[in-house]
């Protein structure tokens, strides 16, 4: 089996072929700013870049800029200071990482990476399309913040519809179940795909009587 590796992602080859591929699997262009501020992790299997996201840990923060000024008036939530806070984006999974082993060893990276960031508070935005992501975002627990269309400013582009929530570190981690059970759901799911199509392949191969 193939074998999946992270690392950081620094170099500007690298940046920029990183951000092609979050482009076409999202469909959001990030700014190219954007990854200065940023550190970007790399899921490579051999040299292939399979997936990846990118954690911004200091203000201002992507995923609050889509919010309403509306519900920052509003919402207790944005009286705590933005450095107790940080925000994934760009969080993409080619489909080289195809097996539950290998979205285990995703994940497991994402939340442990997060965890010891050893901030209080993670951002979270989602495309309400994406029903993946959204059901992964959801094992965290979230407390939703905004959903609806985004505010743009100039220049700024997203997904047509988004969701904004937080959740805190020590959640991620104590949810972590969650995770280990979709993907013993997803490992069952694969098992019996599989052996239909092998149990389909066998009844061609029959010759007929």
């Amino acid at each position: 089996m193939a074998k999946l590796n992270f690392r950081k992602i620094s170099e500007p080859y690298e940046i920029e072929n990183f951000f092609t591929l979050a482009t076409h699997h999202s469909g959001v262009r990030l700014p190219s700013a954007y990854a200065e501020r940023a550190t970007i992790y790399g899921a490579f299997i051999g040299d292939h870049l399979a997936g990846g996201y990118m954690l911004v840990t200091k203000p201002d923060y992507r995923t609050l800029m889509f919010v309403p000024d509306h519900c920052k008036r509003e919402h207790a939530f944005f009286g705590n200071s933005a450095y107790e806070m940080m925000e994934i984006n760009a969080l993409w999974l080619g489909t080289r990482i195809k097996t539950p082993q290998m979205q285990l060893r995703f994940w497991t990276n994402l939340i442990l990476t997060v965890f010891f960031c050893r901030k209080k508070y993670l951002l979270l935005l989602s495309n309400t399309k994406n029903k993946t992501i959204l059901r992964l975002v959801q094992m965290a627990n979230p407390t939703i913040l905004y959903e609806g269309p985004p505010q743009l400013a100039g220049g700024q582009s997203t997904h047509q519809s988004i969701r904004v929530g937080y959740t805190t570190r020590w959640s991620i981690l104590l949810h972590f179940p969650r995770y280990l059970k979709e993907i013993a759901d997803r490992k069952r799911r694969f098992k019996e795909t599989r052996r239909a199509q092998i149990a389909h392949q066998l009844a061609r191969d029959v010759p007929a009587q």
